[in-house]
């Protein structure tokens, strides 16, 4: 495994997707990001398309994808629900159909600290969503992304990885009390744990993966956030309006696109893989005691990476379980 420590990319937290990706043309190559119609996907689809890719952005609702991608030029919108695995597999068929490459992936969607919702078939909604889907996702695309002869999958995780390991016994929440942070962690750390796994068992052929923390941006990610803690925590102003301070994480979407961008097209990290990466550099493990678990404390500066979220046997026993979960739910 690639050593999980900062190279000294000259980037800061307050780079933009623009800043990372000038100079690299991405003339002739396919990408596809998912949750690319908002927030940071969309500054990522705007990124990859400013460069020359042709860029796929998967999304539940086409019509309302389709229009919110109105004011960029070329996105192409196709349907899928990371929460219906039928779906998933359709989307991914009818791109093997095509028998394109795949050079980029960006698993860009997500919930965040949702109330405890399951899907048809019993899941947790945010492990189902920011996991489960995404792994099916990704494994289905595995041809495409093989052929591409050097491609890149991004894994969007978040520094909320801290607030939960992943509950082998439990995933689901079917036995122990919910807790919607909770639950929110250990879908973040299944993301970083999968690009560890997928990195191990497909850099043989070509395909690296990253995970990231792209900083704490207002989108409507947060729409579950209580506004005055929100702004009790130093993330709104008195007007409840964002505050932007890339030095302690809080980030506009373009800076907050950064990191997942410069995962996926920078030539600094060519060779390199299985790493989780924030503010556009390599991440340094956290090896502290744990940090304060209050949900909305604020780490100032970079946070690092818990190492429970990088370790190679438990990406393993993760990528057993999801296979698991998905071959018999």
């Amino acid at each position: 495994m690639t050593t999980q420590q900062p190279l000294g990319s000259g980037f800061t937290a307050a780079s933009t997707a623009a800043d990372v990706i000038a100079g690299i043309d991405l003339t002739g190559k396919t990408a596809i990001v998912t949750g690319g119609y908002s927030g940071l996907g969309k500054e990522t689809v705007r990124a990859f398309l400013a460069a020359g890719a042709e860029v796929i952005v998967p999304a539940r609702d086409v019509a309302r994808a389709t229009k919110q991608l109105a004011d960029i030029d070329g996105a192409v919108v196709d349907h899928l629900d990371l929460l219906d695995p039928d779906s998933i597999d359709a989307f991914a068929d009818r791109f093997l159909a095509t028998g394109r490459p795949l050079h980029l992936l960006v698993n860009s969607a997500g919930i965040m600290a949702a109330p405890l919702a399951r899907d048809a078939r019993g899941f947790e909604s945010q492990f189902a969503t920011n996991h489960l889907g995404h792994f099916q996702l990704t494994t289905r695309l595995l041809p495409a992304l093989r052929q591409a002869g050097g491609a890149r999958v991004v894994a969007v995780s978040s520094r909320g990885h801290r607030y939960s390991p992943i509950h082998f016994d439990d995933p689901h929440f079917d036995h122990r009390a919910y807790d919607p942070y909770a639950a929110y962690g250990q879908s973040k750390t299944a993301n970083v744990l999968f690009a560890v796994e997928l990195d191990a068992r497909e850099q043989a052929n070509g395909i690296r993966a990253f995970a990231v923390h792209p900083g704490s941006i207002m989108t409507n990610l947060a729409q579950n956030a209580d506004r005055e803690v929100l702004r009790k925590g130093g993330f709104l102003d008195d007007d409840y309006q964002p505050i932007i301070d890339p030095s302690r994480g809080l980030k506009n979407p373009e800076q907050g696109a950064a990191t997942q961008v410069w995962c996926a097209t920078s030539p600094q990290l060519d060779g390199l893989g299985g790493l989780y990466c924030e503010d556009v550099e390599v991440a340094a493990v956290h090896t502290g005691a744990l940090p304060d678990t209050e949900v909305l404390a604020l780490t100032p500066g970079a946070f690092g990476v818990l190492p429970y979220a990088i370790d190679p046997d438990t990406a393993r026993r993760l990528w057993r379980l999801s296979e698991e979960i998905l071959h018999h739910g």
